[in-house]
């Protein structure tokens, strides 16, 4: 059967959701030009001509995972809601939820970052998309009145800080930390940042609550496209 003939925009997707694969199963160290080319039955040369070098089609497919995720925050954070239900909707689903290989892509896109100058761009890009979109919703909240924060973008920083921080434990450390006890720690790291009062995670533990976690995945679920396969994380 001949092959099907794909326009550059398709090929270029094909070829990051293979790196992005390629990446989550070999590393960022180890994974080779030639394992993309394998996976998809195409020669080095094509991969190539799309992305010229290792180091661009690695930096290229993490901004690739990560951007599923931003897309899904910023769906989240645009809800028709109150500051404070989207704020932890948000954080909700960008928290570690375990062994998802979303955290695991963004953790070994940090770590080559330290060697890699086109990766530490884009990773830093990102971060500060991140962080930037909760610091307007932060604000937002504290303008309407809804919760006290003198310094949005300083409780963006520190409630992501956090975050990242749980990802790096629950996913090097299975089994380290419940998902049950990560949710608390998550949802009383927002509270403090807000100046909010406990009762209010624990009216919505009871069903009253800020926010519909039937709606918002694990951020850990968006890289793979579909809940348990993975990002982004990719976040990205």
């Amino acid at each position: 059967m001949a092959r099907v003939r794909l326009s550059v925009a398709e090929r270029r997707e094909e070829l990051l959701r293979a790196a992005v694969e390629q990446i989550e199963a070999r590393g960022v160290v180890a994974v080779r030009i030639s394992d993309v080319a394998s996976a998809l039955g195409v020669s080095n040369a094509l991969v190539l001509y799309h992305f010229s070098s290792k180091e661009q089609l690695v930096a290229a497919a993490f901004a690739h995972a990560a951007e599923a995720d931003l897309a899904q925050l910023r769906r989240i954070l645009g809800r028709r809601s109150t500051a404070v239900r989207r704020l932890r909707a948000a954080v909700r689903w960008y928290a570690p939820t375990g062994q998802a290989k979303g955290w695991r892509l963004w953790i070994e896109g940090w770590a080559a970052s330290l060697r890699d100058p086109e990766l530490r761009r884009v990773a830093a890009s990102l971060d500060q998309e991140w962080k930037a979109a909760l610091t307007r919703v932060i604000a937002e909240g504290a303008a309407a009145g809804e919760f006290r924060c003198a310094d949005p973008a300083a409780a963006a920083w520190r409630l992501t800080a956090f975050l990242d921080g749980l990802a790096v434990q629950t996913t090097a450390y299975a089994g380290s930390l419940s998902r049950t006890a990560m949710l608390r720690w998550a949802d009383a790291a927002l509270l403090r940042e807000l100046h909010l009062p406990d009762e209010i995670a624990d009216a919505d533990e009871a069903g009253d609550g800020i926010a519909d976690l039937d709606e918002v995945g694990a951020r850990d679920e968006v890289a793979g496209g579909a809940p348990g396969d993975g990002v982004p994380p990719g976040r990205a």
